[in-house]
């Protein structure tokens, strides 16, 4: 929906420049120009062709003055020297007021097709809120399938107690990935440093390696201390890859009603698995992160 927005809009845009004559210049214009370094010898150029249709008060004058305009510049415009030509004034004002028209309607089309996208994201938000899984139904899903790395040789995981896990995290990365390899280390610090004090969270590694032996080698070199899904069932675990994002290292966490507290992802935005682990240390500190919020 933001492509399709961001179309819209700049279709406009390439319309409205189209429609559009050059304009006299005005005060603004001219202040704008001399402050972006517009020298007046380029300035009256285009006044030569582009002409000035507004008087110069007091106010106009200063601000020209405080933009480095001369004595003379200003004078030459106060002259008249490029002022409209009294026969084209008419047409000029009539082509001014329709270069208005059509920017209000942009910005009127802008406002409409925002609100569409904004309603478009709430639909998507509720649907995802409806089509989450409960807790008990993701580690139902991992039942058996779940192993560990001891002494660099994985083993069958005992997951009799994750049921009452009351935070999920799901750890989408892989050996491959460079951002995964520098992520990982600090996520086992942090893992390390809150489970003793926080034993109702867990994370579980979701690899999205290319063999098992290089997921073994990830969590055997990285000293993965949390769960893996066996590697051979990864790609039939359809309940835990909704979770994915279309980048890693992807950290997502749920609720016990299988509700994302925190993701990785805000949208289509990308934000980093640092991002979980801040609203995860505002969660155990007792608040709520935003994206929890948003969900109740």
């Amino acid at each position: 929906m933001r492509t399709i927005t961001l179309s819209v809009l700049a279709c406009l845009a390439l319309v409205l420049t189209a429609q559009a004559k050059p304009t006299p210049l005005t005060v603004k214009e001219i202040t704008l120009m001399l402050r972006n370094g517009y020298s007046a010898a380029a300035i009256q150029q285009d006044l030569a062709t582009r002409h000035f249709i507004e008087p110069i008060d007091a106010a106009a004058e200063k601000s020209l003055l405080q933009a480095g305009g001369t004595p003379a510049f200003i004078g030459d415009l106060k002259s008249g020297r490029y002022a409209v030509p009294a026969e084209e004034i008419a047409a000029v004002q009539k082509e001014i007021d329709a270069k208005a028209q059509r920017r209000a309607a942009m910005e009127e089309e802008a406002k409409k097709f925002n609100t569409l996208y904004q309603d478009q994201l709430a639909k998507e938000r509720a649907a995802a809120a409806q089509l989450a899984p409960g807790p008990a139904a993701i580690t139902a899903a991992m039942k058996g399938d779940l192993v560990t790395s001891k002494n660099g040789v994985l083993s069958t995981f005992n997951d009799q107690g994750l049921e009452k896990k009351k935070l999920l995290g799901l750890y989408f990365s892989a050996l491959w990935c460079g951002p995964c390899r520098k992520f990982t280390p600090q996520l086992v610090e942090y893992y390390n440093r809150v489970v003793a004090t926080h034993p109702e969270f867990e994370i579980v590694f979701v690899s999205n390696d290319r063999s098992e032996a290089a997921m073994e080698k990830y969590m055997r070199d990285m000293q993965m201390p949390w769960p893996a899904v066996r590697f051979t069932k990864v790609a039939e675990k359809e309940l835990l890859n909704r979770y994915a994002g279309s980048v890693i290292p992807c950290l997502v966490v749920v609720d016990p009603q299988g509700r994302v507290i925190s993701n990785s992802f805000e949208g289509a935005t990308y934000r980093g698995p640092e991002k979980v682990l801040a609203d995860l240390d505002q969660l155990f500190a007792g608040g709520a992160p935003t994206a929890l919020a948003q969900t109740r």
